[in-house]
């Protein structure tokens, strides 16, 4: 079979190379053609060529373009895959520092909290660009898959206001339950049954079965505090299991990001983060990551080529959504996994409007969701205060009202155990003067900003340096690796 699959953001070279791999272990897909396209014509070069490569080494009729023109690259296409930063890292940098001196400490933040509400500003117009050409000049009925974060917020937008038959991936449910699979002693992840469901980054684990066996808070509390390696990296994990009863999807440091007991203070935070990698809690721990690897798929491209005119291994196809997602609708294959779409009383205690992660089956005719789900209730609470930030900043990302933009920061869970009403005002103005260029839509509120930010006496904090204990360098982090390799 042939159809067009177009890819924005292609530029992100590993991950591109991951999804066009993963494709093509489908051997129904051999014809598929693939347009990738970006705003860097440097990275889209290089993906290119590692795509040729594995097309060539594998013998196959796959055709594969790239182009900086998105409507050209979306043309005709059934389906579109979204992977994008708006801003890079020079605007990721002011959503991690900028909160920081008003005592807003984050390890990631890019899904709510200050920084994931102003990514979502930066990203939502261009989201409904990419729904208005998909309209356009795609093919009809096309599928939007999105993978760029915010999740939800880019998902509701996608769905609500752009028009598009549109599904939000991500891969935290698998890697929890790979987690999972472990300390339970599973020999493979596959013994491990699970119902998952919440909104994406707080979804939740609330049925495992281990080869049929159902297993409760009180043995997976146990194996978790028994695991050498795990019972140190998530600290804050393992707590909010043992108070809510089920285990979250997502790392340590994000979890403890989207909730407001555990980072609110800077000698409180040591007790639950751990520094062994970024991930498990560090202040600003995937900028900085980010920050001092953004060019390795340079270094690496010698690799990436080496690995390209290697055959396709179906075996080692990964557990990404996107691939199995097709294969289904194209072959009808069912598949099961955990989608991001609109809520329509899917879960039962979560708002209508809201975009939820939960569980589905892909067959020819769809994404068919398993309804009638009621999560526990400490859930709900928690993840409903954010699907109310979300929705509000869905709508300041729509209308430019820096007023609503304000109050959605201020709603937030870890923004209001931390911030007065006057440092969220002020922190905002800041972040969207900083921002401007990325944010078209406040363009009119930018001036009154500046003269506020000019007059205002409220003064931000020494957090930054009281965070310093949080950070580590990519340096320190490998000096510590190779002693304990050396030591062991």
């Amino acid at each position: 079979m042939s159809f067009k699959i177009a890819i924005i953001g292609a530029g992100s070279v590993g991950f591109t190379k991951k999804l066009f791999t993963d494709i093509l272990c489908v051997p129904e897909f051999r014809d598929v053609e693939f347009a990738l396209t970006d705003m860097s014509d440097h990275n889209l070069q290089m993906i290119k060529q590692i795509l040729d490569t594995i097309v060539s080494s594998n013998k196959l009729p796959t055709k594969v373009t790239a182009t900086t023109n998105r409507r050209e690259a979306l043309t005709g296409a059934r389906y579109i895959i979204s992977c994008v930063r708006v801003g890079g890292l020079e605007a990721y940098a002011d959503d991690i520092r900028i909160p920081l001196k008003y005592g807003i400490d984050q390890c990631v933040g890019d899904t709510i909290c200050a920084g994931g509400i102003l990514y979502g500003q930066r990203n939502i117009p261009v989201i409904l660009d990419f729904c208005k050409d998909i309209r356009e000049v795609a093919e009809p009925g096309a599928k939007f898959l999105n993978y760029a974060n915010p999740m939800a917020m880019n998902t509701w937008a996608a769905i609500e206001y752009g028009k598009v038959d549109t599904v939000g991936l991500c891969h935290g449910v698998q890697h929890g339950a790979e987690q999972i699979a472990e300390v339970l002693g599973a020999k493979s992840p596959s013994e491990l049954d699970y119902v998952c469901s919440g909104i994406n980054h707080q979804t939740w684990f609330v049925d495992l079965r281990l080869n049929g066996r159902k297993i409760g808070k009180d043995e997976l509390v146990a194996a978790f505090e028994a695991h050498p390696v795990f019972s140190q990296q998530e600290k804050l994990r393992i707590d909010v299991l043992k108070r809510f009863g089920v285990y979250s999807t997502e790392s340590n440091g994000h979890l403890s990001e989207y909730l407001p007991w555990y980072r609110k203070r800077p000698d409180e935070i040591t007790k639950w983060i751990d520094m062994s990698d970024w991930i498990h809690g560090e202040t600003g721990g995937y900028l900085r990551h980010s920050t001092e690897t953004r060019n390795w798929f340079e270094t690496e491209f010698p690799q990436f080529l080496e690995s390209a005119s290697k055959p396709i291994d179906p075996a080692k196809r990964s557990n990404e959504h996107a691939s199995h997602i097709l294969e289904a609708l194209e072959t009808g294959r069912v598949y099961r996994g955990h989608f991001n779409l609109k809520n329509n009383g899917v879960i039962t205690n979560l708002p209508s409007d809201a975009i939820i992660e939960s569980p589905g089956f892909v067959d020819r005719f769809g994404i068919n969701m398993v309804s009638g789900i009621t999560i526990p209730e400490a859930c709900a609470a928690t993840c409903i205060a954010s699907i109310n930030v979300q929705r509000m900043s869905v709508h300041a990302a729509l209308s430019g009202d820096i007023d609503l933009l304000k109050l959605a920061v201020l709603h937030d869970p870890l923004v209001g155990a931390v911030a007065t009403p006057e440092e969220v005002w002020q922190m905002v103005d800041e972040m969207v003067i900083a921002q401007a260029r990325w944010l078209p839509q406040y363009a009119d509120a930018v001036p009154a900003a500046k003269e506020r930010l000019a007059k205002s006496t409220v003064k931000t904090r020494e957090w930054a340096g009281a965070a310093r204990r949080n950070v580590r360098s990519i340096d320190e982090l490998r000096a510590e690796k190779a002693a304990l390799k050396q030591a062991v």
